[in-house]
């Protein structure tokens, strides 16, 4: 089964660790504020959950995912 990386948490600190990281491009740090991965880009690859430093960021089955934060 396909993989999302969702925001599992409310403590982005913007850093832009997982935006600068993404191969396919698919992070982007939204008005300063929060990391939004977008999904349609998104392979599922985990890299910017290994390097996101405020730990937000986990793997999820795609039929178990929804597009709200958690």
């Amino acid at each position: 089964m396909n993989k999302y990386i969702a925001i599992v948490g409310k403590r982005c600190v913007a850093c832009g660790a997982c935006e600068d990281i993404c191969p396919k491009d698919a992070i982007k740090v939204k008005d300063g504020i929060i990391a939004v991965v977008n999904d349609d880009k998104c392979i599922g690859c985990g890299i910017c959950v290994r390097n996101c430093p405020a730990g937000i960021m986990d793997k999820v089955e795609r039929s178990n995912y929804e597009k709200t934060l958690v």
